[in-house]
């Protein structure tokens, strides 16, 4: 297509990330247009695609593929249904953007990369939206440019007011640490080599069985060490921080996000009460970057390896929570397709 040439995207899943993801591109971003919704839920896609010109309803995610109206592929289905809707649209060689996580596990994430390798170039990002977030790419851009010299430690936080009923140990390792590993790896341009986990004594908010909070050590290629508090039933709210220690000084981001205000007695700002609305900006920032460049014949932002990388990193995590020890991430060599 042409970078003149409307998008047109078919949505796998449509639960609470795909349908706003269908809002985001029906109301928010430009260039693209729903084409196609997928789910097993018939009811539900029928429903959204009523309210959408041109959209067709399916059950089954390739013969949303084999629509000529589609162009290209935004998955938000759960994890483990990614690796076989990925290998359909490479066999389609369209282009994706892949919800995290790439896939559950290291072994069907590295199914996925090799099956990309044979295509010869990139087909996927992975929608790791941390980096599209205005604090984050200010960060970045502090570290890239050596403005307070060697970054020599990270410190996060990650807390969120209540979990979900059947909300897991390993689960605050793959659904939530798992944005920390990535911004770890894109911060310092470094690869995790090893995870430890301790359990401080938990909360008395947290559900049976749910170790909460937990502090989360990670190692990196260059030296470096990362600390992520996690913590899940904090009960006020949604928080996200990040604090870089420097040779040559710090730089620090989460403190104030929005407005922060003085007024009669008191002082502060507002704390979002989830993931939605803290990232909203960066979701849509995402998606309009991944719009413009599949427009351009492009696939930009993080990559098979990434995911692959994030996926080895949280069986390590899991592991180090599960047995209190340190343990050593496994990878392969970076493939030169995904070298920079």
């Amino acid at each position: 297509m042409t970078s003149h040439e409307t998008l047109g995207v078919a949505v796998i899943g449509t639960g609470r990330m795909g349908a706003d993801h269908v809002r985001r591109i029906n109301e928010v971003i430009s260039g693209a247009r729903v084409a196609a919704v997928v789910d097993i839920d018939a009811d539900r896609i029928k429903h959204l695609a009523d309210g959408i010109d041109g959209c067709t309803p399916y059950t089954d995610p390739a013969a949303a593929m084999d629509d000529p109206a589609v162009d290209a592929v935004l998955i938000a289905s759960p994890g483990p249904a990614h690796e076989a809707t990925l290998l359909d649209a490479f066999a389609r060689d369209l282009p994706v953007l892949c919800e995290k996580p790439l896939t559950p596990d290291a072994a069907s994430a590295l199914r996925v990369l090799e099956a990309e390798q044979a295509l010869g170039h990139r087909r996927v990002q992975v929608g790791f939206m941390r980096r599209y977030d205005a604090d984050y790419l200010a960060l970045k851009s502090l570290l890239d440019q050596g403005t307070y010299g060697r970054p020599l430690m990270l410190h996060n936080k990650h807390r969120n007011a209540d979990t979900p009923p059947g909300f897991t140990n390993a689960m605050m390792i793959n659904d939530s640490v798992v944005h920390e590993i990535d911004v770890t790896r894109w911060l310092l341009d470094e690869e995790i080599t090893a995870v430890r986990v301790l359990r401080p004594a938990p909360t008395s908010s947290a559900p049976e069985g749910l170790s909460d909070p937990q502090l989360v050590l990670f190692e990196t290629t260059g030296g470096q060490v990362v600390d992520t508090e996690i913590f899940v039933n904090c009960g006020f709210g949604y928080q996200v921080g990040c604090e870089a220690v420097c040779e040559g000084g710090t730089a620090r981001i989460g403190d104030d996000h929005g407005v922060f205000s003085n007024t009669s007695g008191r002082w502060g700002g507002a704390i979002p009460p989830g993931f939605v609305e803290r990232f909203e900006e960066a979701y849509d920032r995402q998606v309009q970057r991944w719009v413009n460049a599949t427009r351009r014949g492009k696939v930009e932002g993080p990559s098979c390896w990434d995911g692959y990388a994030a996926a080895a990193v949280c069986e390590a995590g899991v592991r180090a929570q599960t047995t209190g020890e340190r343990v050593t991430v496994e990878l392969i060599e970076r493939p030169t397709l995904y070298r920079r």
